[in-house]
């Protein structure tokens, strides 16, 4: 077992034919891992719902079962798998390796569960809980109860609809690393305030909502934002000013 995922997970598999069919796509060999999916996806909700529990002591069922939704879909589990880089350590088949399955979601989101499900067999309940909760650590004390099952970008366009502005631009910038491994730099502009944040991710996704929370954080830091006025006047009402000056 690679020493780079030892340390990411915590954990070492003892029988490590367990980690290889996590790892294995049906496009690959038999056996796969779809079994395992299924298994890792029935010990990953309950852990996050425990998680969720234990944090949230005073939330109700509806709010604490959106926020489960929000940690277990399958954007977010493969933004953890591109974390854990596990998109280079994948046994695809000729086909998938060729159309780039390697950095699907769908195939990513998979194998994390599938992983989950090869850990609890290997190591037992506590070490599934364990590894899961220090995957989801980050993700956990980012969560604002005010805002219950909002990701960041759905916060921010919010955030300017109720004020009746401009929605956010998101631009990538950059994109580094190979293939396997790649990171994204994406900055978010919200024009109306002058505010202009840049941050990375391992996938243009990650990068736009970790952008998004930094706008969130720059927006609610202005007195502007404070007083409701924006930096300065939209395009759109500054003509239609322009032309009423004239009248």
């Amino acid at each position: 077992m690679p020493a780079t995922l030892v340390r990411a997970l915590g954990y070492r598999f003892k029988d490590a034919s367990l980690l290889q069919r996590a790892l294995t796509h049906r496009s690959h060999s038999v056996p796969h891992n779809e079994r395992l999916e299924f298994l890792g996806d029935g010990v990953l909700n309950f852990v996050v719902a425990a998680l969720l529990h234990a944090r949230f002591p005073t939330m109700d069922e509806g709010d604490l079962s959106r926020l489960r939704a929000n940690l277990v879909n399958q954007a977010a589990l493969a933004d953890i798998a591109l974390s854990l880089d596990l998109s280079s350590r994948l046994r695809l088949g000729e086909g998938e390796l060729r159309s780039g399955g390697a950095r699907r979601p769908s195939i990513l989101a998979d194998a994390l569960e599938a992983l989950f499900g090869a850990i609890y067999l290997d190591g037992g309940f506590d070490a599934a809980f364990k590894v899961i909760e220090g995957q989801y650590e980050g993700l956990l004390a980012r969560i604002d109860p005010r805002e219950t099952g909002k990701d960041a970008k759905t916060r921010l366009q919010e955030m300017l609809q109720a004020r009746h502005l401009e929605l956010p631009a998101y631009r990538v910038l950059g994109v580094q690393g190979a293939a396997h491994e790649q990171r994204f730099e994406v900055e978010c502009r919200v024009a109306e305030f002058d505010v202009v944040v840049t941050a990375g991710g391992h996938s243009r996704r990650a990068a736009e909502q970790a952008a998004a929370e930094q706008a969130v954080k720059a927006l609610l830091a202005l007195p502007q934002w404070c007083k409701g006025r924006p930096a300065r006047i939209p395009r759109s009402r500054r003509e239609s000013t322009t032309v009423q000056d004239k009248s």
